[in-house]
């Protein structure tokens, strides 16, 4: 009798054992099935209505996935299915997995502090009206420089000074390019573009190289592209360029390199810039038929025309990844910088980052992190990002959640926006973060 008891009580140890290990390691109240057919629902529907023609979605907790699933094709062809393998243009996903990750690491290391001026880094902004802006005002897009520059159209004109763009479809004007028509009449730079290699100029396309010289106009563009609004908040491009700067000065390896370091210890392979430098072509989702710039469907090389007159190599964009590589950088995140017994970033600098530090004055943004202002589809303490070319991400610490989707909706075109007005993303990240 003595010996039945003691089996019992073993047994209800185990048990609970068993049972408290699950609860602190997995997410108590995460429904896998009812998650997953919510999702495969969502999925189906969006691929019916052409919101993108193929996805990968992962979801998991700092230490499990809980679902990894891939949809649809990688264009409207319908021949190659969505595989693991593959990988995206993350486009401004970028801003986060890229330079902000990097400066995470540098802070860390105490190589780089958020108080750092722009012109005491980088001495082309020294005597620039820029040159006062801090690390913290570029992360958190409150320099006030303004959205956007389009650099490549000055690489670009027409015979007789006609526009290149109209709102207008005719007989000059006869391709479409988002809501404009293009000039066929195009000339490119000669000073600046070559469709044949030179020696020291940056490959920007596939036969399309770019004369280094054209970036120091870039720059002075930026230097001044008006702080007026300076302190308040506008999500710009321009932020994240000269925040890649200031990395590259501070420790003399240029962004990719930086990356890869980290990647490398993440154990992460299937992400970086320039994929076909690490992949095939047939692995990269294609994305748009950009009948402009490039005149070509835009397969293995950057989308955004601003990171690709920068060799694929920017602040703003450039990397490609598959939703698995991700998935272990969101799990590292979530674990407070450490993954496989690896301290990969500094838990207080994670915390830091992850904070929306000007709260209080209405601006919900991380350090580099995307965070919204508290509303049905998003908490407090969510952050992550999203990208032009369809890409999302998203934790919830609280919950130790992660999402990851990655669709290429632009492909053919990025006048479909069908997946924004229907709050695609924010729906099935609403369902998860319960």
């Amino acid at each position: 009798m003595k010996n039945r008891t003691a089996k019992i009580v073993f047994a209800f140890l185990i048990l609970v054992g068993i049972s408290g290990y699950a609860q602190k390691n997995s997410k108590k109240s995460f429904d896998v099935k009812q998650n997953e057919v919510y999702i495969d629902s969502m999925m189906t529907n969006a691929l019916e209505k052409r919101f993108f023609p193929g996805a990968q979605v992962i979801v998991g907790s700092n230490d499990a996935v809980f679902i990894s699933k891939n949809y649809g094709f990688q264009d409207y062809s319908k021949k190659e299915p969505v595989t693991n393998d593959d990988v995206y243009d993350l486009a401004s996903m970028s801003k986060v997995l890229g330079a902000t990750f990097v400066t995470m690491r540098l802070v860390g290391e105490d190589k780089i502090k958020v108080t750092d001026k722009l012109g005491d880094s980088v001495p082309f902004f020294k005597s620039t009206p820029i040159a006062d802006l801090t690390l913290f005002e570029l992360l958190t897009h409150t320099s006030g420089l303004k959205a956007s520059i389009t650099f490549y159209q000055s690489l670009l004109s027409t015979p007789d000074g006609s526009p290149l763009l109209s709102n207008h479809k005719s007989a000059d004007y006869p391709e479409l390019f988002d809501t404009m028509y293009v000039n066929k009449n195009i000339i490119y730079d000669s000073n600046y573009l070559s469709f044949s290699p030179k020696e020291n100029w940056i490959q920007v396309y596939k036969k399309m190289w770019l004369n280094p010289e054209f970036q120091k106009t870039v720059y002075e563009q930026i230097a001044h592209a008006n702080v007026n609004q300076r302190g308040k908040y506008v999500y710009s491009d321009l932020n994240l360029l000269l925040v890649k700067e200031m990395i590259e000065a501070k420790t003399g390896k240029k962004l990719d390199q930086l990356t890869k370091e980290i990647y490398t210890e993440l154990g992460i392979s299937k992400i970086g810039y320039n994929p076909l430098k690490w992949t095939s072509i047939e692995n990269v989702a294609p994305t748009e038929l950009d009948n402009f710039f490039r005149k070509d469907t835009i397969r293995g090389y950057v989308h955004d025309e601003a990171a690709a007159i920068f060799g694929g190599v920017s602040g703003n964009a450039g990397l490609f990844a598959n939703s698995q590589s991700i998935s272990i950088i969101c799990q590292m995140l979530l674990n407070e910088g450490k993954f496989q017994g690896k301290q990969i970033l500094k838990a207080k600098v994670v915390k830091e980052f992850i904070q929306s530090p000007l709260a209080k004055e209405g601006i919900y943004r991380g350090l580099g992190f995307d965070k919204r202002k508290p509303d049905e589809f998003f908490r407090a303490n969510d952050f992550g990002h999203t990208g032009f070319t369809g890409t999302f991400f998203f934790m919830n610490p609280d919950n130790n959640i992660f999402i990851v989707i990655l669709t290429n909706r632009v492909n053919p075109t990025r006048t479909n926006r069908l997946m924004y007005k229907d709050d695609f993303m924010a729906k099935i990240w609403k369902q998860i973060n319960k």
